[in-house]
């Protein structure tokens, strides 16, 4: 039996991901003690972990907690401006909090490995003061800097291409001596205060000298010649079905003849205006159904006067529920919701410009499984247009039930299961034998 301390960020995409590993190693007979933000205790307990709270920084799992001033900044920055200023408000600074709690609970649970989300600093920052074992999954795409990728951020697909190759050189470069230079410097203030020394690794490219699970398939992430080879491709994390969702009354108009569009913003980026309300409008005369999710937000505060006939509109829907009976999803770019579409053989529009939203829409591009917008805010033309195209071409349904099925010779949470174990009894990096 082995201990093992998950820790991640109190966010929707970044717990959700996590449930499956836990799931396995207790069922395997491991003890988890599992700390993130408040509003998750009672779904982190079913799976039988221990749940631990965050108490030196803001538990932003509960909206009510950031301060209304920060928020506004944070939707006032646009671009590579809101990228810094989250990383720095959201991500950063949180982590000698995280640090101080993640120590207080080894006092109580002395863990054999450390496991963090990808974006969750403090774990790598105690196993640098501790020396503890310590693992780490992805909870999006891979952020890691490659000579056959340009930096992460903008979504530019990659090419090996001498010319590409040079540009990609070129842009690392600038973001090193730009954005990423700055970064790296605050971040190195902050560890200061941990009296850890200044380390020239930015944070995009902080990974686990031991191991990393990236959740996805080979397919749906760009080649690198020069992959660390503590990277494993373990296949999607997926949300299992729930066993108490009670389906609306509506539910029976999906088994008919008409297509089923769905749209979805996720949990974080929700205002309405900019692709929920122009989907709605764009597809109100079609013969199509159209179910629409508002991420938790409350119906009546959208402001929508009146509903097109074929629109069935909720806070929230299950998508291992809800995506069996979808033709064509819209989406502003979530990773997770992404790769729960793929793996039921659904193509996507994506129109997404927030947080890593442009990498994943043109991972959608460039693994030919839907649309790239290119925008955050589509008119309605725009999203009609691709989803009559996504209807009629039958090349991005091939491909992404092509996905689908090499999503099914994975099992995720077994094989991260499995590599979590090996770690903790060979306490040696755990090499892939592949390469993306």
């Amino acid at each position: 039996m082995t201990r093992f301390l998950m820790a991640t960020i109190p966010v929707v995409g970044h717990v959700s991901p996590a449930l499956p590993i836990v799931r396995e190693l207790i069922q395997r007979g491991h003890e988890v003690c599992w700390y993130t933000g408040q509003a998750f205790q009672t779904t982190i307990e079913a799976t039988g972990a221990r749940f631990s709270p965050i108490r030196s920084w803001m538990d932003y799992s509960d909206l009510e907690n950031v301060p209304p001033a920060l928020m506004d900044q944070h939707e006032a920055a646009q671009g590579i401006a809101r990228l810094k200023f989250d990383l720095k408000n959201f991500f950063i600074d949180p982590a000698v909090g995280q640090v101080k709690d993640l120590a207080e609970i080894l006092v109580e649970f002395p863990a054999d490995v450390l496991i963090a989300d990808s974006m969750f600093l403090g774990v790598s920052w105690l196993a640098e003061q501790t020396g503890l074992l310590w693992a780490e999954f992805g909870s999006s795409a891979l952020t890691l800097s490659s000579r056959d990728t340009a930096p992460f951020g903008p979504g530019l697909q990659p090419s090996n291409t001498v010319w590409r190759r040079l540009r990609n050189h070129g842009l690392r470069c600038f973001f090193a001596q730009t954005m990423m230079r700055e970064l790296t410097a605050y971040t190195n203030q902050v560890r200061s205060q941990l009296g850890l020394p200044p380390s020239p690794v930015h944070f995009f490219d902080k990974i686990s000298p031991f191991l990393y699970l990236s959740p996805c398939i080979p397919e749906f992430e760009y080649p690198r010649s020069d992959l660390p080879p503590q990277v494993h491709c373990i296949g999607p994390l997926l949300s299992a079905p729930t066993p108490e969702f009670t389906f609306p009354n509506w539910w029976e108009d999906l088994k008919g003849n008409q297509p089923v569009v769905h749209v979805t913003q996720g949990t974080v980026s929700t205002n309405a205006n900019d692709l929920l309300i122009p989907t709605l409008q764009a597809l109100a005369d079609e013969d199509v159904i159209v179910v629409a999710t508002t991420g938790g937000v409350a119906i009546d505060t959208l402001n929508l006067t009146t509903l097109p006939a074929n629109v069935r509109i909720e806070p929230f829907l299950p998508h291992a529920h809800l995506l069996p009976h979808v033709d064509v999803m819209v989406t502003n770019g979530g990773y997770n919701g992404v790769q729960m579409a793929l793996s039921n053989g659904v193509p996507l529009v994506v129109a997404g410009q927030t947080e890593e939203k442009p990498e994943i829409a043109a991972r959608v591009e460039w693994a030919k499984v839907g649309i790239n917008l290119k925008t955050r805010t589509p008119t309605p033309t725009q999203i009609k247009q691709a989803v009559k195209t996504l209807l009629q071409d039958s090349r991005y349904r091939t491909r992404s039930k092509q996905f689908q099925t090499k999503m099914q010779d994975y099992n995720p949470p077994a094989i991260a299961a499995t590599l979590l174990e090996q770690l903790a009894t060979t306490k040696q990096p755990v090499l892939s034998a592949y390469d993306f």
